[in-house]
């Protein structure tokens, strides 16, 4: 394969990008939450490839991405509750698992053979163009090794994925920066992994708590593998104060080497999160992370670091 292109994100280089996804190739794109390595997910061997670029077991569901509702409807049926979420959320960080129509065209792989597939309507605007120029549903895990530090910028996506795929379009950092909540609606609605979009406001638009499954042996959507969004440094949650070997990555009023929040701004850590990992791990030794609140968007950073911090498969 030849060199990864890096594309500008002016018409030139959205045309570039549309023009390899329709033509079977690998592009990684941004969106609100994180960098998705996007393929048409109507195309078998492009599908396979993001497999093969990441790394990533074929067990392992994947998120398609549409323009709006009305895509989203042609592939997946929805009920009451469905149309309620993407009513209120979408464009936006929150994915949905929902029933797959026969008729939908789409490759098995997305779905790991599942009647289920879980989608997407990003609300970025580099993303939505590419979507609409492309006219094809683009299936987008995170654009990085399978199971390392999720990428928010185009430099993340090279470090990892470089001479692995066609083109990455640079859309610069990531406003969200960590991946969408992902919620199944059948047969009640039910957190599979918080995200970008806090639980609260979800179940505030529903008027009932999410339900929250145990652990399922094989992932029914992204991001449940017990070891994730890995560095390759070793990572100690929960740190008040760094060993002798460590790099210290804060949050709130504490001296560190990184801090994700020194006022304790929630959004703020969860934007700097993969971002400040990245840059920390480059320095090769291991990373103590202080206590980060159990609440809001901090459930969604926690459910990160537990993963990451996980014994390794």
């Amino acid at each position: 394969m030849p060199d990864t292109e890096f594309l500008s994100p002016d018409a030139a280089g959205l045309g570039r990008a549309a023009t390899i996804l329709r033509q079977g190739g690998l592009v990684a794109f941004p969106t609100e939450t994180v960098y998705g390595l996007g393929a048409d997910a109507r195309n078998d061997h492009s599908v396979a490839r993001i497999f093969e670029a990441k790394q990533r077991p074929g067990f392992n569901p994947l998120i398609v991405h549409l323009p709006d509702l009305a895509a989203a409807r042609e592939i997946a049926c929805f009920d009451d509750t469905a149309l309620r979420l993407a009513e209120s959320f979408w464009p936006g960080a929150l994915t949905m698992v929902l029933p797959l129509r026969q008729d939908a065209g789409i490759a098995p792989l997305v779905t790991a053979g599942q009647r289920s597939i879980a989608l997407r309507v990003p609300d970025h605007a580099l993303a939505q163009a590419l979507l609409h120029q492309t006219g094809c549903p683009i299936a987008a895990p995170s654009a990085n090794p399978s199971g390392r530090i999720s990428p928010t910028s185009a430099a993340h996506v090279a470090s990892g994925l470089s001479g692995r795929i066609e083109a990455i379009l640079d859309g610069g950092s990531c406003p969200v920066g960590l991946e969408s909540t992902i919620v199944a609606t059948a047969p009640g609605p039910t957190l599979l992994r918080p995200g970008g979009l806090p639980v609260e406001a979800i179940e505030a638009c529903l008027g009932a708590p999410l339900a929250r499954p145990a652990a399922p042996e094989t992932p029914s959507a992204p991001g449940q593998m017990s070891s994730h969004y890995a560095p390759r440094a070793r990572l100690r949650l929960n740190a008040t104060k760094r060993r002798k070997d460590e790099l210290l990555l804060g949050f709130g009023a504490l001296t560190a080497d990184l801090n994700l929040s020194p006022t304790g701004d929630l959004t703020q850590a969860a934007a700097n999160l993969f971002g400040y990992l990245h840059a920390l791990d480059a320095q090769g030794a291991p990373i103590a992370v202080a206590p980060i609140p159990e609440t809001g968007l901090g459930r969604a950073i926690n459910d990160r670091l537990r993963r990451a911090a996980a014994p390794r498969p």
